[in-house]
């Protein structure tokens, strides 16, 4: 079984009944493996999270990549609207609310972070790069808890406009 696969399977079970049933037995048996299997590739429950995490890290740097935006800030928000759009969104809420422990969350920080100083000093205004990626950070939020409430088009032309 790839790591992906169990990866997979323990947002599946977050999502499905929450924190508290994320145990490595609930999640090999979710993927069809035993423990040993599962442990081969995680050694225990914060190693699970902490790939989901770095899983998501590596996920999110690669929708930015693929944007074909002229900045940076331009790319970040296409790709926060992308992920948005294609519910990528539910697996950040649901891994990020499993990590209990704030040092579980260390490489997330890290890379928000890196997200919102990457090259600032390539873009036009600077500052209006700034808000605008906080506002990404908004609609994450918001598109998390309640997504019914938002015109995410809108917002995402207002924001372009910013910039």
């Amino acid at each position: 079984m790839r790591r992906d696969e169990l990866l997979d399977a323990a947002e599946c079970l977050l999502q499905d009944q929450g924190v508290q049933a994320l145990t490595l037995s609930a999640v090999a048996e979710r993927a069809g493996v035993s423990k040993g299997g599962l442990l081969y590739h995680f050694s225990s429950k914060d190693a699970l999270i902490k790939g989901m995490v770095e899983r998501l890290i590596a996920e999110f740097d690669a929708l930015v990549e693929a944007q074909h935006e002229s900045t940076y800030t331009r790319a970040y928000l296409a790709a926060t609207f992308e992920a948005v759009e294609t519910g990528r969104l539910r697996r950040w809420a649901v891994v990020t609310g499993a990590a209990g422990d704030p040092a579980l969350l260390a490489p997330l920080r890290e890379a928000m972070a890196r997200w919102h100083l990457h090259g600032l000093e390539d873009e036009p205004d600077p500052v209006a790069s700034q808000v605008v990626r906080l506002a990404c950070e908004g609609v994450w939020e918001v598109a998390t808890h309640s997504p019914g409430i938002v015109d995410y088009g809108a917002v995402k032309r207002r924001l372009l406009d910013l910039l």
